[in-house]
């Protein structure tokens, strides 16, 4: 059974806006908000870390955004430090030491697995990585032009269903399709309205918003739209 929190349109949440407010805690794994979504798959939250502490062993792959202020990520693979905007991967059974700023805010993306995938120490998501071809959206699907896409994971899970990396694409038009993914999207350029039978909303660079499983709604993009992603998509 999932949980979601309820949006103009359905599918599509605004992620800063789930944020703001989020009480602080010391605490990486249990001082997170209620989800934004949550089901056996894929847990998005919001935390907001205070001071510094220590993770023994991560009971899951994450992928962490910041939002506001300053996170610092040691392991044995380095010390990562992100500030707003940056985000990072932190692969299954990870230990890692934390320090966070006063105004730390932060969306974290946990999907359960049982093993590391392609990284052993936490990442760096690289919004400058080079990006390849990938398949544009299923063409009985576009009302339009077909797109030019292309995509980099900088990380993907042991299963291969869970993913965080650099997406852009050419404008297009698509209508409603269900959603079998749960995918975390900051706009690093362009706009995209997304709607459904109750309405429409968009979102522009430096907007963060989650999409969620279910019903699906409609994307229209009228310019080059680049994204940073986290998406958990079972496979089959």
């Amino acid at each position: 059974m999932s949980t979601v929190l309820e949006n103009t349109v359905a599918a599509v949440v605004d992620m800063r806006a789930y944020a703001a407010g989020t009480a602080p805690s010391a605490d990486w794994l249990t001082g997170r908000a209620t989800p934004a979504f949550a089901d056996d798959k894929a847990q998005v939250c919001a935390f907001a870390l205070r001071g510094e502490g220590t993770v023994a062993s991560l009971p899951t792959d994450e992928f962490v955004l910041v939002l506001a202020g300053k996170l610092e990520i040691e392991s044995a693979g380095g010390t990562l430090a992100l500030g707003a905007d940056d985000s990072c991967a932190i692969p299954f059974a990870t230990s890692f030491h934390w320090r966070a700023s006063d105004d730390m805010l932060a969306v974290v993306y946990a999907a359960p697995t049982n093993a590391a995938g392609n990284a052993s120490a936490p990442l760096m998501i690289d919004t400058n990585a080079p990006l390849n071809p990938s398949n544009p959206p299923a063409l009985e699907n576009l009302l339009g032009e077909v797109p030019t896409c292309r995509g980099f994971s900088d990380y993907v899970s042991a299963n291969a269903e869970f993913c965080a990396g650099t997406w852009d694409s050419t404008p297009y038009h698509r209508r409603q399709i269900p959603y079998r993914q749960v995918e975390l999207m900051l706009l690093l350029a362009g706009s995209v309205t997304f709607s459904d039978q109750t309405g429409s909303v968009t979102f522009a660079t430096g907007d963060v918003c989650l999409f969620v499983r279910g019903d699906g709604c409609a994307w229209r993009s009228e310019e080059y739209v680049k994204k940073v992603f986290a998406t958990q998509r079972p496979l089959g």
